[in-house]
């Protein structure tokens, strides 16, 4: 029989044994090896230490290393969340099972939550939301997921730009971004530009007409006007043409990136048609600059899917830039011809090029080339920026080729409208039949 004592200290074993599984593990969920677990059962259980005392001694240290390694743990979380904090985003840590490991102070403001009561809480009940859920469970099943989410009954109300990442190890990781105020500025510019180009579209239109009318008297003129007179009368021309283009492409792209794909009215577009039609339009000014304009359109081309005058627009941009930026005596091609991806468009010059350092950022808004290597040619930086939103609203893609100095090669392609037609044919042939 065992003494009374006896049969405490083997309940007090049994119970510290206990806490110490328990702490195990936490401290192997939590991240711990298993070679550092390993060792501290072989130190537990080890034959040389069979007495009480020791016995008791041993669990008390191993209690009291796993109290320090979750003491560790908690100051490495507590370190990550003020670091989280310190970044001005919203991170919240889930485990495997969606639950709230870590949330920083952001997420807990962005959500609308109390300090601290995201804690242990599942996905849905912590972010509160089943858009918030899905792209969470998205990168746990897929390895990643993100969206826009706004938070509230409209459009005033958090607007989150929501990133989640599985972790390599456990759970997943949710990034939130508070982008409201982005989106009201966002809104606030494109007002802004769109009232200011209709108030200006107006007395610009007076004065090119203004300008026109004295551009003509002055050819009336003839040699009584003195050539310097004729010559600041071609340059006011020149720079009213310039500030009317600046206000409609400022005007096109605010309404483009207000917009988006809504705003096209999609048809069965020919696309060579729509380059001949461009050209057409853009051959006198082509003239007058002493380049030739030749166009170049592969025969049986299905149509694309587009709007016409949007399309025209994206060949008339490729178009002036090319002869603008050309010499007197060259040459600008046109084609459009099938390639893999759909229907191309294309527009070659033989002018100036474009430098390399320029070609990634040539389709950015206000974006303009070193004037010293365009050879005094200014523009608005506006036109190539709205021929790759039209380009890309279409569902298609816009590239630039050039070697400066031996001109420039721009080609957009938009898909194909093949499944259409196929079905338009074979309609027209049950008819027949």
């Amino acid at each position: 029989m065992l003494g009374s004592v006896d049969q405490v200290v083997i309940v007090f074993v049994a119970l510290q044994a206990l806490a110490l599984a328990v702490a195990l593990g936490v401290a192997w969920s939590r991240g711990r090896t298993l070679e550092a677990i390993g060792e501290a059962l072989h130190e537990a259980i080890s034959p040389a230490e069979r007495t009480d005392e020791a016995l008791i001694d041993r669990v008390r240290r191993l209690r009291r290393r796993a109290e320090a390694a979750e003491f560790g743990m908690a100051q490495r979380l507590r370190d990550l969340a003020y670091l989280a904090d310190l970044v001005g985003v919203g991170m919240v840590r889930l485990s495997d099972d969606l639950r709230v490991e870590v949330a920083n102070t952001a997420a807990h403001v962005f959500l609308g939550r109390e300090p601290g009561s995201m804690l242990g809480r599942t996905a849905i009940e912590a972010l509160g939301d089943q858009r918030l859920e899905a792209i969470a469970r998205g990168a746990r099943d897929a390895g990643a997921a993100g969206g826009e989410v706004t938070l509230g009954p409209d459009e005033t109300g958090t607007t989150l730009v929501v990133r989640a990442r599985r972790s390599p190890i456990l759970g997943v990781w949710v990034v939130l971004e508070d982008v409201a105020e982005l989106r009201r500025l966002q809104r606030i510019r494109a007002e802004f530009i769109d009232n200011l180009s209709h108030e200006l579209r107006t007395p610009i239109t007076t004065v090119g007409l203004l300008v026109e009318a004295l551009a003509r008297d002055a050819e009336s003129a003839g040699e009584a006007l003195p050539a310097r007179m004729r010559d600041r009368i071609g340059k006011l021309e020149v720079e009213t043409g310039n500030i009317a283009q600046m206000i409609a492409e400022l005007l096109d792209l605010a309404r483009i990136e207000s917009g988006g794909r809504q705003q096209l009215h999609l048809d069965d577009v020919d696309l060579g048609a729509v380059a001949r039609e461009s050209v057409e339009r853009l051959r006198p000014f082509a003239e007058r600059q002493g380049v030739a304009l030749a166009v170049e359109v592969e025969p049986g081309l299905p149509p694309v899917r587009g709007e016409a005058a949007r399309l025209g627009q994206v060949f008339a941009n490729l178009v002036h830039n090319a002869v603008k930026f050309s010499p007197s005596g060259s040459s600008v091609e046109i084609a459009v011809r099938r390639d893999r991806e759909g229907i191309a468009g294309s527009v070659r010059d033989q002018g100036i090029g474009i430098a390399a350092a320029d070609q990634a950022r040539i389709f950015e808004r206000f974006y303009k080339a070193d004037r010293a290597r365009t050879r005094g040619q200014s523009g608005t930086g506006l036109g190539l920026a709205i021929v790759r939103h039209i380009v890309a609203g279409h569902g298609g893609e816009i590239r630039v080729e050039s070697v400066e100095g031996a001109g420039s090669t721009f080609t957009f392609t938009i898909p194909a409208a093949e499944p259409v037609l196929a079905n338009a044919v074979r309609e027209a042939g049950r008819g027949d039949g």
